[in-house]
C-alpha cells in the first residue's frame, strides 16, 4: 500500500510538473499581436495587422481530420525541415479554416523574420504569405475543442453579430492556443472578419 501511494504520488508530481510547465511556457511563447477595438457583450472586435504566415491546405471538412496531420506537416517545417535545417520558435494561436471539402491551417511566423529571411519549407505543400490586415469578431472558449464546440461557439458568435446588426465577412475561423498536453487554462476562439467599426 506504502508503494502505490509513493508511486501514485510521484505521478501526480510528474504530472503536476508538465501541466505548470506547458502553461508557464505558454506565457513565454509569441503571440500574434492585435488590438482590441470594441467590446461588446458576448464578443470583441479586434483589429489584426498584417502577419506572416505558414500555411498548408488539405482535403479535410472537420477539425479532427485537419488538426493532427495539418500539425504535423507545419511542425516539421519549424522543427528543422526547411532549406537552412533551422529551428523555427513557436507561436500561438495556431489557425485554422475548416470548410466543406478543403481546409487550412496556419502557423504565424515569429515577427524577426521576413518572408525574404524565413527559410524555404522542404514539404512542397506549404505556402509562405502574408495575411491581409483585418477587423475581426472574437468569442473564445475553454476546454479541448473539438467539432460539436467549434459548431457550437460559432453558432453563438453569428446569433451575437446578427443581434448588433454586425455582417461577418468569409468565413467562421478557429483558433487553437494550447499544446495538446496542457489540461487546465486552455484558450480556444472563434474569429471571422467584419468590416471596420464605425468610430
Amino acid at each position: 500500500m506504502k508503494i502505490l501511494f509513493i508511486v501514485l504520488t510521484a505521478i501526480a508530481i510528474v504530472f503536476g510538473g508538465i501541466q505548470l510547465y506547458s502553461m508557464s511556457s505558454l506565457f513565454k511563447t509569441e503571440k500574434q499581436k492585435y488590438t482590441v477595438v470594441k467590446r461588446v457583450k458576448d464578443f470583441e472586435i479586434r483589429y489584426y495587422p498584417p502577419a506572416l504566415m505558414a500555411t498548408v491546405k488539405m482535403k479535410a471538412s472537420n477539425y479532427k481530420e485537419l488538426a493532427n496531420p495539418g500539425f504535423r506537416k507545419l511542425a516539421g517545417f519549424i522543427f528543422g525541415g526547411n532549406e537552412n535545417n533551422q529551428q523555427i520558435a513557436m507561436t500561438s494561436p495556431v489557425h485554422m479554416d475548416i470548410g466543406t471539402q478543403e481546409s487550412a491551417m496556419s502557423f504565424v511566423m515569429p515577427e524577426r523574420f521576413s518572408k525574404e529571411s524565413l527559410p524555404k519549407p522542404q514539404n512542397g505543400d506549404i505556402e509562405i504569405h502574408t495575411s491581409d490586415a483585418e477587423y475581426v469578431a472574437v468569442i473564445r472558449f475553454g476546454g479541448f475543442a473539438n467539432d460539436k464546440r467549434i459548431k457550437s461557439y460559432t453558432e453563438k458568435l453569428e446569433n451575437a453579430l446578427a443581434k448588433e446588426g454586425i455582417t461577418p465577412v468569409g468565413n467562421y475561423r478557429f483558433l487553437g492556443y494550447n499544446p495538446p498536453f496542457q489540461l487546465f487554462g486552455r484558450r480556444n476562439e472563434i474569429v471571422v472578419s467584419v468590416p471596420k467599426p464605425v468610430e
